[in-house]
């Protein structure tokens, strides 16, 4: 029997998974929506909705997974009645980012190993801390989302694929914290002539 440690890390890992899923469905390159990896992770946080978790630690991770995922599904079903609807298929950015804040806000230490920014590193123009791409796929997936709602906004025409997105992120990265003393790096998105383009400043 898989220990609440275990079970934490697997449901991470599957939450992950749901959003690379869900982004191939709405991308088009999947017919079907990850139904049932969704009805998995959701059987998986209900497991311990009832129960007391002692620990603080692990308590705290799986508010934050919760939280997390209450606020990506809901992003997936807006998205999905859109399409259903015909309705052009994403979410304008600010209510995007106001769903993803009503999220509660982890605590500093999560902040810096998620990649997703406080309000006092810059969250409030839009940017989206990224430390490592590989590690910090949450960020990579917000900035993704963020990204297709900005290019939906502007009426840009094709299909952009998650995993080509995330290894532009990982050279841009890459480069720049090859740099002497950045740490990190600060991705925002900027509108200009009808095009979206991704701005990228190191963090020291």
């Amino acid at each position: 029997m898989a220990s609440f440690a275990e079970d934490l890390e697997l449901m991470e890992k599957s939450i992950r998974q749901l959003q690379i899923e869900w982004e191939k469905f709405f991308g088009g390159v999947e017919k079907k929506p990850p139904v049932d990896l969704r009805t998995r992770v959701e059987n998986m946080l209900r497991k311990y909705a009832s129960g007391e978790i002692r620990n603080n630690t692990e308590r705290f991770r799986y508010q934050n997974l919760t939280a997390r995922y209450n606020v990506f599904n809901e992003l997936w079903n807006k998205r999905l009645r859109a399409l259903e609807e015909g309705r052009p298929m994403g979410l304008h950015g600010r209510i995007a980012e106001a769903a993803i804040a009503a999220a509660p806000m982890p605590h500093a230490h999560m902040l810096e190993k998620s990649g997703v920014s406080s309000s006092r590193s810059g969250s409030r123009s839009g940017e989206i801390r990224v430390g490592s791409p590989e590690r910090d796929t949450e960020a990579v997936q917000v900035l993704f989302q963020r990204f297709l709602d900005a290019r939906q906004e502007v009426g840009e025409k094709g299909s952009v694929k998650f995993d080509v997105f995330q290894k532009l992120i990982a050279q841009q990265a890459a480069r720049i914290l090859a740099r002497k003393g950045a740490t990190a790096v600060d991705f925002r998105l900027e509108t200009k002539d009808g095009k979206v383009s991704l701005k990228a400043k190191p963090v020291r």
